[in-house]
């Protein structure tokens, strides 16, 4: 049986409004350990990632120690998200 886990990018830097560049926060790059120790000890044979940055740095530390490949899947790719959106998400918090 094959199983599939689906791992949501961890918290990004929100100042950058740059989708497919922006990075995670201090906080994301803090929680990607956490991913990556959740991970460790699953049979994982295949590590795929969206095209975004912040995709491909919160599996990054988990496909090195395992010494797999991130295939991108530009398939995988988010809606866009507009400044105003982010605006009143910052507002929110």
């Amino acid at each position: 049986m094959t199983t599939v886990y689906f791992v949501r990018h961890a918290e990004p830097n929100y100042d950058n409004h740059d989708d497919m560049s922006r990075e995670l926060s201090n906080r994301g790059l803090q929680d990607r350990k956490l991913v990556t120790e959740f991970l460790l000890d699953k049979q994982i044979d295949v590590v795929l990632s969206s095209p975004f940055k912040r995709a491909i740095d919160t599996i990054a530390d988990f496909a090195e120690l395992t010494d797999l490949e991130i295939q991108i899947i530009e398939d995988f790719r988010e809606r866009k998200v507009d400044s105003e959106w982010i605006d009143d998400f910052n507002a929110f918090c």
